[in-house]
C-alpha cells in the first residue's frame, strides 16, 4: 500500500494537485502574516473601523482610575482584576464605536462652533464666571486628556446624545394606556390580615438539640485567624521643618510664575457657515452693513450662524491663548478694541470677529506671593527627602531581620498594632487593605519577613512584620452555645408559626375561619404606611375576589419569623379623574422608559449585526 502511494505520488496529476496546495498555502501564510502585521496595535474592528490598543489601554486606566475614586484611597489597587478591567473597557470601546456609526449612518452632526461654545460655558471651565484655559487645561489634564483628545471625546458624546435624544423624543405612549398605567399605580386594596407571631419562648430546646448542632457546625465555631504587626510609619510632613528657604531660592520660582500669566481677550463673531462662494458672499454683505454703521451685536443676533453666541451679540466671552482656531485667534489678537476684523476663514466657516475688550494680567508683586513660592519650594524639597528616605527605608527593611534597625536608622519610632483578623481592623493602619494584604501574605506570615514599604497615602509609607500569628482554635460549646440556642429557637418559632399559619390559610379558603382574629385595612395604597413591605408586596399580587364576592386568600413569611396570612376582600379603582397635569406626568414618565427600552434595544441590534473581530 505504501509502495503504491509513493509511486503514484511521482505522476503528474499529483504534482499538479501538490503544486496548487502549495501555491493556497503560501497566499494563506502571506495573508495571515500580513492581517497579523496590520493588526498588531489594534484591539479590535467594528464594521471595518479599528478600536486600538492605544484607545484600549487608556480607556483601561479612566476606569481604573474612576473605581479607585469611588472605592477610596484606602482600596487597594492590587485587588482589580486586570483581565476584567480590559473585558468591560473592550466591550464599552466597541458600543461607543457602534453607536457613534449609527449616529453617523442617521446623519446626526455637531458643528465645532457648538463645541467651542459648549466648552466656553462649561462651569467647571470657568473662574469668576468667565472661561479660563488655565481651568480647562488642568481639569482635563486631571481627566487623562489632551486638548484634541477633549474635543474629540466630547463632539462624540454630543453625538451619542442625539441619538438617545432622537429616540427618546421619538417615543410615545397613548393617552389610553397612560391612563391604563395610573389607573393600577392608584389602585388601591381592601384587605384583612392575621399575624402568627413567631415566639421563641414557647418553643422547647434540649441541650443535646444545641450540642447536636454544634457537633455538626463545628467549624463555624473557630476563633478567627489574628495577626499582630511591629510597624514603622514614615511621614512625609516631619521633612518640613528641615527646609531652610532664602529669597534666590524663590525668584526662579517667582519668575516662572509670573511668565504663564497672559491677557484675555473678549471676543465677539458672527459665523456663516461653509467654505463655498455664497458662505464668502454673505459675511462680506455683513461686513459692509458694519462699516456702514449697524450694531455688531445686533447683526449677529440675525445673521450668525452659531447657536451659543448669537442669542448675546456674538459675545464670546473672555478666553487667553489657545482656546480658539489658531486662524481666528490670530485675526482676534491683531484687533484694537472696538475694531471688527475682515471676513476671517476658519475650519467652521467665515466669521467676522469683534475685540470686545482685553483684561491685562495683573503681576503680582514678590513679597505678595513669597509665602506661596516658599509653600511650592519646601513642597518641592519635601517631595524629594520623602522619595529618597522611602527608598532609604525599603531597602534598610529588605536588609534587616527585624524593624529595630531600620527605625534606629531613620529615627522612626517602632510600633505595634492592636490583633485583627483577615477582615481588618476598624480604623488606622490595620483597616488599610494593602496592610491586610501584606500582613497575611505568606513572605510576611509565614517566613517572618519585613513587607516592602506600603503607601498609606501620598504622604504616609509604612513597614510592617508579623510579630504575633494567632491560628484558629476550635470554640468551646460553653462559649457559643448561648447563641446557638438563640438562633435554633428562631428556626423552631418560625417553622411553628408558620405552620400554625398554613393551617388557618387552608381552613380559610375552605369558609372556616370565622374565629380568627382579623385585622382589617381599607384602601391600602401600594406604599401603604404602617404595613410591612413584604405584605404590601403579597397583597397586590394576590388575584382579585371573585365575581360571587368570595375573597382571595394568600399566606407571607417575615424577615422576623412571623407568618400573616391575608385575605384581599375588594380591588378599588381610583376615584378621582385624572388631571391634565397628571395625565401628562404619567404619559412623560412611561414614554422616557420606552424610550430608554428603545435605546437598549438598539444597542442589542447594532451588536447583533455588526462585523466586530477582537484581535
Amino acid at each position: 500500500m505504501l509502495q503504491n502511494i509513493r509511486d503514484n505520488s511521482r505522476g503528474w496529476i499529483a504534482k499538479i494537485i501538490i503544486g496548487l496546495i502549495v501555491m493556497l498555502m503560501a497566499f494563506t501564510g502571506f495573508e495571515a502574516i500580513v492581517t497579523g502585521t496590520s493588526n498588531r496595535n489594534n484591539a479590535a474592528e467594528v464594521n471595518g473601523d479599528t478600536i486600538t490598543l492605544n484607545e484600549l489601554n487608556t480607556a483601561v486606566e479612566m476606569q481604573r482610575r474612576q473605581l479607585l475614586q469611588q472605592l477610596g484611597r484606602d482600596f487597594d489597587a492590587s485587588l482589580l482584576d486586570d483581565k476584567l478591567l480590559r473585558e468591560a473597557s473592550l466591550k464599552g470601546l466597541i458600543e461607543r464605536k457602534l453607536l457613534l456609526q449609527a449616529a453617523g449612518d442617521a446623519d446626526f452632526a455637531f458643528s465645532q462652533a457648538a463645541l467651542d461654545q459648549v466648552i466656553l460655558q462649561t462651569p467647571e471651565f470657568q473662574v469668576d464666571g468667565r472661561f479660563d484655559a488655565a481651568r480647562f487645561d488642568q481639569v482635563i489634564r486631571q481627566m487623562g486628556y489632551s486638548r484634541l483628545q477633549f474635543r474629540q471625546m466630547l463632539e462624540e458624546e454630543m453625538l451619542i446624545g442625539q441619538l438617545r435624544a432622537g429616540l427618546g423624543a421619538s417615543s410615545f405612549v397613548t393617552e389610553q394606556d397612560a391612563r391604563a398605567f395610573a389607573n393600577l399605580e392608584r389602585q388601591t386594596r381592601d384587605f384583612a390580615s392575621v399575624t402568627i407571631k413567631a415566639d421563641p419562648a414557647a418553643v422547647e430546646l434540649a441541650d443535646s438539640d444545641v450540642q447536636a448542632y454544634y457537633d455538626e457546625h463545628a467549624s463555624e465555631f473557630m476563633s478567627p485567624e489574628q495577626v499582630v504587626l511591629e510597624y514603622v510609619e514614615l511621614h512625609k510632613d516631619s521633612f518640613f521643618d528641615q527646609i531652610e528657604v532664602s529669597d534666590d531660592d524663590l525668584q526662579p520660582l517667582y519668575e516662572s510664575e509670573i511668565a504663564n500669566l497672559a491677557e484675555q481677550r473678549q471676543a465677539a463673531h458672527i459665523l456663516i457657515e461653509g467654505d463655498d462662494a455664497a458662505a464668502r458672499t454673505k459675511i462680506e454683505e455683513i461686513k459692509a452693513r458694519v462699516d456702514a454703521g449697524e450694531d455688531f451685536a445686533a447683526l449677529a443676533k440675525e445673521f450668525s450662524e452659531d447657536p451659543g453666541s448669537a442669542a448675546d451679540g456674538g459675545d464670546l466671552g473672555y478666553a487667553g491663548p489657545g482656546v480658539y482656531d489658531p486662524a481666528f485667534e490670530e485675526a482676534l489678537y491683531a484687533l484694537q478694541t472696538g475694531q471688527v476684523s475682515e471676513p476671517v476663514r476658519s475650519d467652521f466657516g467665515w466669521h467676522l470677529i469683534k475685540l470686545l475688550g482685553v483684561q491685562a494680567p495683573e503681576v503680582p508683586s514678590f513679597d505678595s506671593l513669597k509665602d506661596k513660592l516658599a509653600r511650592d519650594f519646601k513642597a518641592q524639597q519635601v517631595e524629594q527627602r520623602f522619595v529618597e528616605a522611602t527608598k532609604q527605608l525599603e531597602d534598610a527593611a529588605f536588609e534587616a531581620s527585624d524593624l529595630a534597625q531600620p527605625a534606629q536608622e531613620l529615627g522612626l519610632e517602632l510600633k505595634v498594632s492592636e490583633a485583627f483578623g483577615r477582615e481588618g481592623g476598624a480604623t488606622g493602619i490595620t483597616a488599610n487593605r494593602q496592610v491586610l494584604q501584606a500582613a497575611f501574605s505568606p513572605e510576611v506570615l509565614e517566613d517572618g519577613t519585613n513587607s516592602s514599604t506600603i503607601e498609606l497615602d501620598p504622604s504616609t509609607v509604612v513597614v510592617v512584620r508579623a510579630k504575633e500569628h494567632r491560628k484558629p482554635e476550635q470554640l468551646p460549646l460553653e462559649q457559643v452555645a448561648e447563641s446557638i440556642r438563640a438562633h435554633l429557637l428562631q428556626e423552631l418559632a418560625s417553622a411553628a408559626a408558620k405552620a400554625e399559619g398554613e393551617k388557618l390559610l387552608a381552613a380559610a379558603r375552605a369558609g372556616e375561619s370565622e374565629g380568627a382574629n382579623w385585622q382589617v385595612q381599607e384602601a391600602a395604597t401600594r406604599s401603604q404606611d404602617g404595613v410591612e413591605p413584604k405584605v404590601l408586596q403579597a397583597l397586590f399580587r394576590m388575584s382579585k375576589p371573585t365575581t360571587a364576592g368570595e375573597p382571595s386568600y394568600a399566606g407571607v413569611t417575615l424577615n422576623n419569623g412571623d407568618y400573616v396570612v391575608l385575605r384581599l376582600d375588594g380591588v378599588n379603582a381610583p376615584d378621582e379623574a385624572l388631571t391634565s397635569e397628571e395625565l401628562a406626568m404619567y404619559r412623560n414618565f412611561l414614554a422616557s422608559r420606552a424610550g430608554q427600552q428603545d435605546f437598549a434595544a438598539l444597542r442589542k441590534q447594532l451588536e447583533a449585526k455588526a462585523d466586530i473581530e477582537r484581535f
